[in-house]
């Protein structure tokens, strides 16, 4: 329920995020300009320390190489024990940027494609807004910088092994990513299953190489593998249930190099995504049934690695509806939106295994949004008006999680 109180807290830090956002576009752009990839953020990770500390903020002894994990301790004179944590994905993608902007990439062949950048930088803003009013946090908030989001096993469940849940027990975790597909100064969500587990998969058919006019002579790689790309893409129809999502893409196959040679092996990657963990482990077993069958049939070998990723992101229905609310009372009706669920997958999914939370759709998009600015384009440009939305909003929800839990 709206009150006078949370709408006074709401316009402080409304007030608070306007006031700080030339701050933050500054930090966004400088972690711009000097991109880093996954598991290698080190000047990522020390831009985001000496920030905190800066604001009091002591950041805790590392469980990974990178990244930076921070408690701010709230001073409210009823305060419970209770702690709330808030996490931005910290790495970049290896590709060459191709915008115009005076902040483009230094570093060739990466790039913040993904809007990391943004999420980091949000935080910061975040980070900056709550250090300012601790006397308002019923307990204590978390900051969760993590790096290696982009590159499986990724950075989240590492941390969780090395115990950063354990150690501080958050009661509750939120996050957000960039979306131009969402107008900036709004926020989507989802209920449930909102984004999909990825697994990568990596295919070695290997048969007899031959001269190409005496085909029956050798055992055929090439077209072994057309028709098990084939039978691949009807396990989705004949396996999957019409209701469940589920998606596999064939995106490489290599093999041979001259129009007259049948070569001995072909080389073949994809991806497999889905929504349920019972289809994703049905359709592993039957892609391996498909695939030992066609290689059987047509006289090859063939060996399927199946790299399983990131499990299926599925938003607390309960915390999410909350949110919803919360962020209604930050933004206003119009600006929220309600969202359907996507394929692409987000490491997220491991704290919302072991933690109630949800993940939302910050928008970083312009109202004749350029279809080039999509995510991991190398055009990728977000709306920069979105942090000031971004880091409001995170510190508002902060605050109200920890006073209703």
């Amino acid at each position: 329920m709206t009150t006078d109180l949370t709408q006074n807290v709401a316009e402080q830090i409304r007030q608070a995020a306007a006031g700080i956002f030339p701050e933050i576009v500054a930090l966004r752009r400088d972690i711009h300009l000097h991109p880093e990839l996954s598991y290698e953020e080190v000047r990522t990770t020390a831009l985001i320390a000496d920030y905190l500390t800066a604001l009091g903020i002591i950041p805790e002894k590392p469980l990974m190489k990178t990244g930076v994990v921070a408690l701010l301790k709230g001073t409210h004179p009823s305060r419970k024990s209770r702690v709330v944590a808030l996490r931005a994905d910290i790495d970049a993608l290896p590709l060459n940027e191709e915008n115009q902007h005076g902040f483009c990439s230094v570093e060739g062949g990466k790039m913040h494609a993904c809007g990391h950048d943004m999420h980091t930088a949000m935080l910061l803003g975040a980070a900056k807004i709550l250090s300012g009013m601790r006397e308002l946090l019923v307990g204590d908030l978390l900051f969760v910088f993590q790096p290696a989001e982009e590159k499986a096993p990724g950075g989240a469940k590492p941390l969780l092994d090395a115990g950063l849940f354990k150690r501080f027990n958050p009661s509750a975790i939120i996050g957000q990513h960039c979306f131009s597909t969402v107008e900036s100064g709004k926020v989507a969500l989802c209920k449930g299953s909102f984004m999909a587990a990825a697994d990568e998969l990596y295919l070695t058919v290997t048969g007899q190489g031959g001269h190409a006019s005496a085909p029956h002579k050798a055992a055929d790689p090439v077209l072994a593998s057309a028709h098990i790309i084939t039978g691949v893409q009807h396990l989705i129809s004949r396996v999957a249930p019409p209701h469940e999502a589920a998606v596999v893409s064939i995106s490489s196959i290599h093999g041979g190099h001259a129009t007259n040679v049948i070569p001995r092996q072909v080389t073949i990657s994809g991806t497999m995504r889905t929504m349920n963990e019972e289809v994703r482990s049905l359709l592993h077993g039957r892609l391996r049934q498909t695939v030992t069958g066609i290689a059987t049939a047509f006289g090859v070998e063939a060996e399927l690695e199946i790299r399983e990723g990131y499990p299926v992101l599925s938003n607390d229905p309960d915390f999410t509806e909350q949110a919803a609310r919360i962020c209604v009372e930050y933004l206003g009706e119009d600006h929220v939106l309600i969202c359907e669920p996507i394929m692409t997958a987000e490491d997220f999914s491991h704290y919302l295994q072991v933690c109630p939370g949800t993940f939302w759709q910050i928008g970083t998009g312009m109202a004749n949004n350029d279809k080039s600015n999509t995510l991991h384009s190398p055009t990728f440009n977000p709306d920069e008006r979105s942090l000031e939305t971004g880091c409001g909003l995170l510190a508002y929800s902060a605050v109200r999680f920890l006073e209703s839990e």
